[in-house]
């Protein structure tokens, strides 16, 4: 298994940053990573987003996991690897979260595929995560 995770911490409210999650035809408003983007359904388990980054194929996504207000997980199969990225809100006092995303990957190869790919899919983050908590401020 390959992981990483990258947290900030913002005085945004855990329902303004929801509101940005659940609100995927946007995401491109603070994510540089998303050309174009597609929900099929309600931002719920079982719905799915089709991603496509700037240059690249659409990739499609899998919501695993809602709980409002709380996290979301979404999932993508390339072959034998499963990608899981846990996009988490923290309470961490008054007036204050941490937002939090966490990239799992499994399967067979995922030990040397993992650090092959993971470092690239997650170079953005700490960007993406700080606008998404900019725009959740306003």
């Amino acid at each position: 298994m390959w992981e990483y995770e990258h947290g900030i911490e913002t005085a945004a409210t855990a329902e303004a940053i929801w509101r940005l999650w659940a609100d995927v035809e946007n995401w491109g408003a603070w994510n540089a990573g998303v050309q174009k983007i597609e929900i099929d359904g309600p931002f719920s388990v079982g719905t799915q987003i089709t991603m496509t980054p700037p240059g690249e194929d659409p990739i499609p996504l899998r919501i695993a996991e809602a709980v409002e207000g709380e996290r979301f997980v979404d999932e993508v199969r390339f072959g034998d690897l499963l990608l899981r990225t846990v996009h988490r809100i923290d309470p961490v006092g008054q007036d204050r979260v941490r937002v939090v995303y966490r990239m799992e990957i499994t399967g067979n190869g995922a030990d040397e595929v993992g650090p092959q790919i993971g470092p690239g899919i997650t170079a953005d983050w700490p960007e993406t995560m700080a606008s998404l908590a900019e725009l959740a401020l306003r």
